[in-house]
């Protein structure tokens, strides 16, 4: 490869069209309410429609880059979700909305798919965690950039602009990829399986203790993550006063957090080996979520709570680049479906967290915290029960 420098910064930014597509409209989350008439419940719809997106589209997009190459699937993908973004600029209803919230989701995960796939295709002529690292670096830089950029967007230029602007994401990423990024799956690598091989291929990895153990419990401590994302912006702005300008900085300040920790990833997992890193950090995470529930039950200080958030999402920052590498590496014959399905999971346990936050509302912020708590230690046990499996 080139430049592994380069590479991490396409892969980056693939990988991050999540938090942006994300993190980018939280901010207009009132002013989209009200234009389309759905209120705060109908806009929660379209995050919640994004998170299923992401989970399914994961499934499809994973076989299909094993079978016909990476960079394929992956014009495809970009293509959709540039007419997608577009369209839900010019989306009239609230039900318009989350229905090309969905197609934007299902198209703009195969760059996250794909970028897994890449990392574990170049494993051999680069240190993948440190990689990883590096793209985690990138993607981290966008819930930083993502909520400040987009509450000015809206204020400024009103909320459609923000998804013209994921549209020229979108348009950046397709001509990079273009001319930059080579196919890092040869043909004789690949994949010729029909629809029923592809499935036996997901119950394989349904069935792989190695694999579960690690997809469970990076999924279960994401879901915390997406827990926060979620129920955030009311437990900061209307219970805490935290005014809404100021909200991106305090949501940016615990991505920066994960930034500054996925870099030191590779360095630790070389000291420590993978695995015990990746077993400390579960341990780690779970307490940090279950003092976020204490200090909460408590009535403790907003600040106090926050720095358990930061630390919680902090320690992401070494889960995810290093639980990927985990559960990917063993499966090089499969990189982009063991990819998916670990998307897939990580995901759909996001969307199970926000049903969860939602039947626990009872406008305080427990239910946040409680969430939380629940995902770090469900993330923790996960570990304990399946981390005794070792790759097939």
């Amino acid at each position: 490869m080139k430049s592994s420098g380069r590479l991490a910064g396409i892969l980056g930014l693939l990988a991050a069209f999540g938090p942006l597509s994300i993190d980018m409209y939280l901010p207009a989350f009132p002013e989209i309410g009200e234009s389309l008439g759905g209120g705060m419940q109908g806009v929660q719809l379209t995050l919640a429609a994004y998170f299923i997106g992401m989970a399914l589209g994961q499934l499809l997009h994973g076989p299909l880059s094993d079978r016909l190459g990476r960079r394929r699937p992956l014009f495809a993908g970009l293509v959709v979700y540039i007419l997608a973004s577009a369209a839900c600029a010019l989306a009239t209803s609230m039900d318009a909305l989350i229905a090309l919230r969905l197609l934007q989701a299902l198209a703009g995960c195969a760059g996250m798919v794909i970028s897994r796939a890449v990392v574990r295709d170049v494993s051999d002529v680069l240190d993948p965690v440190r990689l990883m690292g590096r793209l985690m670096l990138v993607m981290g830089v966008a819930p930083i950039l993502a909520p400040l950029l987009g509450g000015y967007v809206a204020a400024w230029f009103g909320w459609r602009a923000i998804f013209w602007l994921l549209a020229l994401v979108g348009l950046t990423a397709l001509l990079l990829c273009l001319f930059l990024l080579p196919e890092t799956l040869p043909e004789e690598r690949r994949r010729r399986v029909s629809l029923a091989e592809v499935l036996r291929g997901y119950a394989g990895l349904l069935g792989n203790g190695h694999f579960m153990g690690v997809a469970l419990a990076s999924g279960f401590a994401i879901s915390g993550m997406f827990a926060y994302i979620a129920g955030s912006p009311f437990v900061f702005i209307t219970l805490n006063g935290v005014a809404p300008a100021h909200y991106g900085w305090l949501f940016g300040g615990a991505a920066a957090g994960f930034v500054a920790v996925s870099q030191v990833s590779a360095r630790l997992a070389a000291g420590l080996g993978r695995e015990r890193l990746f077993n400390l950090t579960m341990g780690a995470i779970a307490a940090s979520g279950l003092a976020l529930v204490a200090l909460t039950a408590l009535h403790a200080p907003f600040l106090a709570q926050y720095a358990m958030i930061f630390l919680y999402v902090s320690l992401l920052g070494i889960a995810l680049p290093v639980g990927t590498v985990i559960a990917i590496t063993p499966f090089p014959h499969m990189a982009g479906t063991a990819s998916a399905l670990l998307g897939t999971l990580q995901f759909g346990m996001g969307a199970l967290a926000g049903a969860v936050l939602s039947v626990l509302h009872d406008g305080t912020s427990l239910p946040m915290s409680l969430t939380i708590g629940l995902a770090g230690g469900a993330a923790l046990t996960a570990r304990l029960l399946l981390g005794r499996h070792r790759p097939a």
